[in-house]
């Protein structure tokens, strides 16, 4: 099955966990961009509106949680993925993901797998 190229934004503050999972998505077809704090985020999402965010929780300027709440207000990206993709798996976590708009909630490490089945 051939899946169709999406648009995604990876949001994380380790530039390599970034670059290792921008690579597999870009072999795989699909456009990435990247931002590595949390007002950045929001500023990139606007202008190129993803179909998926991967964003991690423990952000500078602005966490994770407060960027999934911002987004969601934004009419234009209401269909897009959230997915929480983070060290923090604690059920206060989770629980606040879920109210901040994530669709998904992820613990690192992440199998590659599984973000294809994602995309699919």
């Amino acid at each position: 099955m051939t899946v169709a190229p999406k648009r995604v934004l990876l949001v994380d503050d380790n530039a390599d966990a970034v670059a290792v999972l921008a690579i597999a998505l870009r072999r795989a077809g699909h456009e990435v961009h990247q931002a590595f704090d949390g007002r950045t985020a929001l500023e990139v999402a606007r202008r190129v509106r993803p179909d998926l965010l991967f964003l991690d929780v423990g952000l500078p300027q602005l966490d994770g949680f407060g960027v999934a709440r911002q987004l969601r207000l934004d009419p234009d990206l209401k269909n897009m993925r959230i997915i929480g993709l983070t060290g923090h798996a604690r059920d206060r976590d989770r629980e606040e993901a879920r109210e901040a708009g994530f669709d998904q909630y992820l613990v690192k490490p992440i199998d590659l797998d599984f973000i294809d089945s994602l995309l699919g």
